[in-house]
This record gives C-alpha cells, sequence and structure tokens, in this order.
C-alpha cells in the first residue's frame, strides 16, 4: 500500500513539474530537473526556488534533458537552468545539451542561454542559486594568466604568471600601479593560497594544466585538489597540505583556458563541484574535454572585458558562441551538427578530425596553415563549455574609462526594428574589436548586440550593406568599420 501511495505520490508529482504556461518570448525562463532532483526534496526545493526567483516553468526528464526539446520549442524560452545532482553531469552531457541548445528552431544558432544549478549536495546548490539573485559587479580578481595584467576592470589584483616561472605581481587600489616580483618555483603555489586569502577575490580566472581531479599552477608547481566538496593545495616538493581559505564570499570562476576542469564527471567530488561549493562560485566557466585551441572559453572571456559594461559572462558567452558557429558554417555547413569525435590520445584525434574535415571540404587539410587548424579548432571547441549558475544572472566587469566611447540604441519604427551606433570623439575601432586581446585564439571581433527583446523573424532590410550573422536574438557585423564621431543605422525587417 505505500508502495502504491508513492507511486501515485511521485506519478502527480510529475504532471504537476510538467505543467506550464507560454510566458512572453523576452523573459520566458524554464527549469529543467531530472526525475532523481524531482523526488528528492531538498534537490526540487533549488527548482522550486529559482521558479519563484524567474516565475518560471519547471519540466522534468528521465534520462536527460536533450528529452524536452519539443517542450522546449513550445515554451521558446529565453533562459533555460537545468538543476540536477552532480552524479549525473559529465562530459557527454554537456555536449549533448549544447548541441540541444540550438535545435528549437531552424537556423544553426543556440535559441536560449542556459546553465547547470548543481554543487556538491543541495544545500550547496541552493546557496548557488541564492548567491546568484542580486547583481554583482566584479571588482577584485586574482589569476595564473598574464593576459589580464593590465588590471584595468579591478580595484584590487593580483596574479602568479603563466609565461615566467616564479613571477607574480598585485594591484592594490583602483588607481594603483602593478608591482612584480619572484618567488622560487617551490613557493609559487603558496603565493598563489596567500594572494587568493588577501585579495579575496569577486573573479578567478586560470589557464594551467588541469584535470577532474586537480589544478596546476603553471609550469606543475603545486595543485589545487577537492576534497569533500572543498579544495585544499597540495605542495609538489614537499606534499604538505593546507586548506584554500575561503571566506564565504560569492565567486565567479572562469577556467577560460584548463583542461576538463569543467567536467563534474558524475561525482560529488570533482574540482567543478569543489569551486562550486567549497569556493562559493555562483558562476564557473569550464571545458569538459581536454582544450588545445581555446576558441570558446578565450573567446568568452575576450567579448566580456571587451564589453565590460554592455554583457554579462552569460551573455558574452552566448555571444561568442554563435559568432564562431557562424564563422564554422561559412567553413563547413555540412558538420554544423556532428558530433566531434574526441579520442584517446591527441594525435588520434587530430588525425581523424583532419581526415573528416578533408573528406567534407573535398580537399587535404594542411594543418601548418592557421585557417586549416582554426577549422579543426573551431570544432573541437564548439559544444565543449560548461557554464555552471544561472544563465540570467547579472555579474559583469567595471567599466574602463575612455573604452567605451559609443552608444547602442534600437526600437521599433512600423516593420521594422532599428539599431543606432553613435561613436564618440575618442572612440577606437580597435577596442571594439578585441584589442588584440588573446588575438592567437579569437581574432577580430565583430560588433556585436543582444536584443532587449525577441525579434520575429528579422532580416536585413533592402538596400543594407552589412555582412552580418543575425537571428531573434542577436546580430554580428562583420564588416562594422565605424569611425568616430558618427552614427550608423542598422535596419531590419520584423514581423
Amino acid at each position: 500500500m505505500r508502495y502504491i501511495l508513492f507511486s501515485l505520490l511521485a506519478l502527480i508529482g510529475l504532471v504537476a513539474c510538467n505543467e506550464s504556461k507560454i510566458k512572453s518570448a523576452d523573459e520566458a525562463y524554464v527549469v529543467i530537473t531530472s526525475e532523481a532532483v524531482q523526488n528528492d526534496a531538498e534537490w526540487m526545493a533549488v527548482a522550486d526556488a529559482l521558479k519563484g526567483k524567474h516565475s518560471a516553468d519547471i519540466v522534468c526528464y528521465k534520462s536527460s534533458p536533450v528529452e524536452l526539446i519539443d517542450t522546449l520549442r513550445k515554451l521558446n524560452p529565453r533562459y533555460v537552468a537545468i538543476v540536477e545532482k552532480p552524479e549525473n553531469i559529465g562530459r557527454d552531457y554537456v555536449i549533448e545539451f549544447n548541441l540541444a541548445s540550438r535545435k528549437l528552431d531552424e537556423d544553426i544558432y543556440a535559441d536560449f542561454m542556459w546553465g547547470i544549478i548543481t554543487g556538491y549536495d543541495a544545500k550547496a546548490a541552493m546557496r548557488m542559486a541564492e548567491n546568484s539573485t542580486e547583481p554583482l559587479v566584479i571588482k577584485d580578481a586574482v589569476a595564473t594568466i598574464m593576459e589580464l595584467n593590465s588590471a584595468k576592470w579591478f580595484d584590487n589584483y593580483a596574479w602568479v604568471d603563466d609565461h615566467t616561472k616564479g613571477l607574480w605581481g598585485e594591484k592594490r587600489g583602483r588607481e594603483s600601479e602593478i608591482v612584480t616580483d619572484t618567488v622560487a618555483a617551490e613557493q609559487v603555489l603558496r603565493k598563489f593560497t596567500d594572494i587568493y586569502q588577501a585579495i579575496d577575490p569577486d573573479l578567478i580566472v586560470t589557464a594551467a594544466h588541469a584535470t577532474q581531479q586537480n589544478l596546476e599552477m603553471p609550469y606543475s608547481l603545486g595543485n589545487l585538489k577537492p576534497r569533500e566538496g572543498k579544495l585544499y593545495a597540495e605542495d609538489r616538493f614537499t606534499l604538505k597540505e593546507w586548506d584554500l581559505v575561503e571566506s564565504g564570499k560569492r565567486r565567479v570562476y572562469a577556467a577560460v583556458g584548463n583542461c576538463l576542469i569543467g567536467d563534474m564527471n558524475n561525482t560529488p567530488n570533482s574540482m567543478a563541484s569543489a569551486w562550486l561549493s567549497g569556493s562559493n562560485a555562483a558562476t564557473m566557466l569550464g571545458y569538459v574535454v581536454t582544450t588545445w585551441h581555446g576558441r570558446n572559453g578565450w573567446g568568452a572571456l575576450k567579448y566580456w572585458v571587451t564589453n565590460p559594461k554592455r554583457y554579462t559572462l552569460a551573455e558574452a558567452t552566448f555571444i561568442n558562441q554563435q559568432d564562431f558557429l557562424h564563422q564554422q558554417h561559412q567553413w563547413y555547413p555540412q558538420l554544423i551538427e556532428e558530433r566531434y569525435n574526441f579520442c584517446e590520445g591527441f594525435k588520434e584525434e587530430l588525425t581523424t578530425a583532419a581526415e573528416r574535415l578533408s573528406e567534407v571540404l573535398g580537399r587535404e587539410l594542411n594543418l601548418e596553415n592557421a585557417e586549416d587548424w582554426d577549422m579543426v579548432g573551431f570544432w573541437h571547441d564548439r559544444d565543449v563549455l560548461a557554464y555552471y549558475g544561472d544563465p540570467k544572472w547579472r555579474v559583469m566587469l567595471q567599466s574602463v574609462e575612455g573604452e567605451e566611447d559609443y552608444t547602442i540604441t534600437s526600437h521599433k519604427r512600423g516593420d521594422k526594428y532599428v539599431i543606432t551606433v553613435t561613436t564618440g570623439a575618442n572612440f577606437d575601432i580597435e577596442q571594439m574589436r578585441g584589442d588584440k586581446f588573446k588575438q592567437e585564439h579569437v581574432l577580430d571581433l565583430p560588433f556585436s548586440y543582444i536584443f532587449p527583446e525577441r525579434l520575429s523573424s528579422p532580416t536585413l532590410a533592402e538596400g543594407q550593406r552589412w555582412e552580418v550573422a543575425l537571428d531573434e536574438n542577436f546580430i554580428l557585423v562583420y564588416n562594422a568599420d565605424f569611425e568616430p564621431n558618427n552614427s550608423y543605422e542598422i535596419v531590419l525587417n520584423v514581423k
């Protein structure tokens, strides 16, 4: 009798979970859960919290969120959050949903922004949801890369260098100068954990070697590792251990160039879980495979630092993905939905991908050629970046004086939608294109704009000469040769 009663209650819960209604296409938010979450009151409370925060629909799946494509097509969300237990999240889970995110309509682009809410346990997942309620402007950061060393976005910043062994530096105060110093190789890990505690960062950015179970300091000079949902440091030289000191502050972790660290690996005992839980990262960006090209991670960072007050991290990640989908489609439209074959060894993987691309292109690829290398790299990178966090969270960098001397406005005029870009006297087209940030991976950026509302079947109006990638959510303009003290109109037809 108890079994029958439980089964009926579970069935009623499943029906209720999938009740939904169509909302405004501009704000529609869907929370996806599994039956495992639905049948666990603590975890389901996380989904309910998101539902309350965003007036969201909740929909459930049995085995994979890909089952819900038809449901999502009807609901037409602009934002999707997946609430799931860590043991159900792995590499293929992320890849398959990246692919599925482009299947709500007929174009090649993603149809919504999405993120995964999870953690070591339900309490950590709930904290993640709660921490992404109020907006966050990033002020303090630490890193293991040199690309952010101008520190112009930050009040306080420190890093250990990945180009010179033992070099580190810091800035204390928004207007202060960067001060650099060196430590012995065996002190790099300690230096990183010390500056982490001292700066107490809003943002951590890394790009050293990593796996699902460790993050190496540059030049493999020690490791951070996970243990019971928290991070600890393990000294490579003495094998001594110490915990990464946490203040409880909410954080953002952008692992833009690390292998595998974004892979939850179907376990709560992973680096991703520890960053989200013990280190209180309300958002994390990371690869679920080994990475060698870097367009997805570095491209997201480039869009974010180039548009610090225009894009949230979720928006920067989204628009970067649409940019390289467009470029990839121009190279080989046949493969836009074909999965990349991730092999065990790098050489085998590269050979397999090059052979497939040669077959599609009708010529032999030369991987010594930069464009051919990018063709393989774009395919590798396309579906393998995990975004953990609420995709609607307003987390942004601080603006940089003198680097945003242009405004963008848009409005509907009859059956036209008009985007107006007005540049000031100090406008710099190179800054808009990314100021050569990580140029070896990403190249120049187009002008980009995410529409504040969904457009209906937008197309370029007659007489417009812009070279664009365009769908209902965004526009990219590849020949935006804007000049200072000018105004430019981009006119679209809309239904």
